[in-house]
């Protein structure tokens, strides 16, 4: 599919088909998606919980208990599930900034020093325009992971893997569940992948995509 094609195709899924699973070749491509994402200073203050199994989609129900019942059968359904999590404040530490460093030193991203180094100054500059100035250093990096999951949306629709992305979970038992406020990190959003059902009514044959105008959402200069 073209983009025009594959942006036409994807859509959120409302039934996943419990019998397809997304081949093992398709995870790996997956998973590359994920890390492979953009983020501002290179920051990638993330972490995924990714449930593959019976057991670790079980888990993952658990944010969808109550309220997000509802989104239940999306998670148990599909073949895997994606919680995307954000640093907190105290994990974007200064030895957090210090290991990216090392980490992309390792890759030979700084031909020098002084490359380096000024790497290290942008990284705190921006941080604390964010933590003194602007004071949503917690709700940058939350806009960092974000940035992921549109990528992410787009990427796999170009695999011809369904999704859906939901915020309808409840973030505190996940965060219990997945001990992720200890290891510096909150969840923000699970994503399921799967393949849809023939009766999912929300599918693109059913009920056409609905965008408002180009000229009511573009100025062209």
């Amino acid at each position: 599919m073209n983009l025009q094609e594959t942006l036409n195709w994807r859509y959120t899924t409302k039934e996943f088909d419990p019998t397809k699973k997304i081949s093992d070749a398709d995870m790996v491509q997956v998973k590359n998606l994920l890390r492979m994402s953009p983020s501002s200073v290179n920051l990638q203050p993330w972490h995924f919980v990714i449930a593959e199994t019976t057991e670790g989609k079980a888990r993952m129900a658990k944010g969808t208990k109550g309220f997000f019942h509802f989104n239940e059968p999306k998670v148990v359904n599909a073949s895997a599930v994606v919680l995307f999590c954000s640093k907190t404040s105290e994990g974007a530490d200064d030895a957090y900034f210090k290991h990216l460093l090392d980490v992309q030193d390792k890759d030979g991203r700084f031909p020098n020093e002084d490359v380096k180094n000024g790497m290290y100054g942008g990284m705190n500059a921006f941080a604390n325009i964010h933590k003194y100035d602007l004071k949503d250093y917690q709700h940058w990096m939350e806009k960092q992971v974000y940035l992921n999951i549109g990528s992410f949306l787009l990427g796999v629709a170009s695999l011809e893997i369904d999704a859906t992305a939901m915020e309808g979970i409840d973030v505190k038992a996940l965060d219990e569940e997945f001990g992720l406020r200890e290891k510096g990190f909150t969840s923000l959003v699970a994503v399921s992948l799967g393949y849809r059902t023939e009766s999912d009514f929300n599918s693109t044959e059913k009920t056409p995509k609905s965008r408002l105008a180009e000229s009511e959402i573009f100025t062209v200069i």
